[in-house]
């Protein structure tokens, strides 16, 4: 029963908010990768979501030209890659954006952005290019929804004495932020990321405090802003609730998605699909097996919020993947090379 009025719920709020229903907004196609080898140019392989059989596909676009196509194996041509530059193609009338991987390979994930020694507000877009700036590998932020479906940019379901989830769009715009900014919006976040090839963002969907169905409405609302910006190549998912990530890979499964809870072994989320788990200190100290479990199963390993010196230096001895911190001045000094 509960099941049921869950769904019904999440029928409703989908039809109210101007939303088609799931499978119209699913993307027919997607790329098994959306950043492509520098060396080889191996890109990603062709898919359909419904499993269907693919035939007669063309791929247009202004740089049509610079992609080699077998055997629904994309392939970036060496002029291109030498080149480096955004690539914009359709296949069969669906665009995509791709980009060379030339993303930034330390441990480096600065929380809610690089704020803490910059000025900026925490979660702003300030923020986040400091993060940029400094050369993080990614720039973790978190993202709620407004009574009438607009995404915002804020960790906690409360601001300014405002529920964000009860709250208009109107009401949320008219907020700011410690530094002055106007409280951001999703669509700003993704416009600024995309400026840059560098730092990766790690858009965290935040569990809903109305309704698990309000909770996967969120994840679909997030999942569609991202498809019809093309911005797949610049984003990894994680969130607090399973049943969200589950959605996720689902829906764009070659999204890399990470859960947050801590509860599930690695051998589980492997099971489920998952990219890796990102789990809170306390969790990785209370079972210490689990980095290496993870890594036999070739999950990612992130451990938050890591802020303590001490602390880093037995997450890295220990070999976690990457590491989020308010840190990342000074963890980013003990990963230099």
């Amino acid at each position: 029963m509960t099941n049921m009025r869950n769904k019904l719920i999440l029928l409703a709020f989908l039809l109210l908010s101007g939303s088609t229903i799931q499978a119209q907004e699913k993307p027919a196609l997607y790329l098994s990768s959306y950043t492509y080898d520098a060396k080889t140019g191996k890109l990603g392989t062709i898919k359909s979501l419904d499993g269907a059989s693919l035939n007669n596909l063309k791929i247009a676009g202004p740089d049509a030209a610079a992609i080699s196509f077998k055997n629904n194996q994309l392939s970036v041509k060496p002029t291109a890659r030498k080149a480096g530059k955004p690539l914009h193609i359709e296949v069969n009338g669906q665009p995509f954006t791709i980009l060379k991987n030339d993303f930034i390979d330390n441990k480096v994930i600065a929380h809610r952005g690089a704020w803490k020694h910059t000025g900026a507000t925490e979660n702003s877009i300030g923020a986040l290019n400091a993060a940029f700036q400094l050369g993080c590998k990614g720039s973790e932020f978190d993202v709620h929804m407004s009574a009438d479906s607009v995404l915002f940019i804020h960790h906690d379901a409360v601001i300014s004495g405002l529920k964000i989830e009860e709250s208009t769009a109107a009401q949320l715009r008219t907020l700011k932020l410690d530094n002055g900014e106007a409280l951001p919006t999703l669509e700003d976040y993704l416009t600024a990321g995309m400026k840059q090839q560098k730092t990766k963002l790690i858009l965290e969907i935040k569990a809903s405090v109305i309704s698990k169905a309000r909770g996967i409405a969120l994840e679909k609302r997030v999942l569609k802003m991202v498809q019809d910006m093309q911005a797949q190549a610049w984003v990894d998912y994680i969130s607090f609730d399973y049943d969200i990530c589950k959605e996720l890979i689902k829906d764009a499964p070659y999204a890399r998605v990470a859960y947050l809870n801590g509860d599930k072994s690695p051998a589980a989320l492997a099971a489920e699909h998952f990219f890796g788990l990102d789990y809170h200190i306390s969790v990785f100290k209370k079972n210490p097996i689990w980095i290496r479990e993870a890594k036999d199963l070739k999950l990612d390993v992130n451990v938050w919020t890591v802020n303590e010196e001490a602390d880093m230096d037995y997450f890295l001895k220990e070999g976690a993947d990457v590491i989020t911190t308010n840190e990342p001045e000074l963890l980013l000094k003990k990963t230099a090379k």
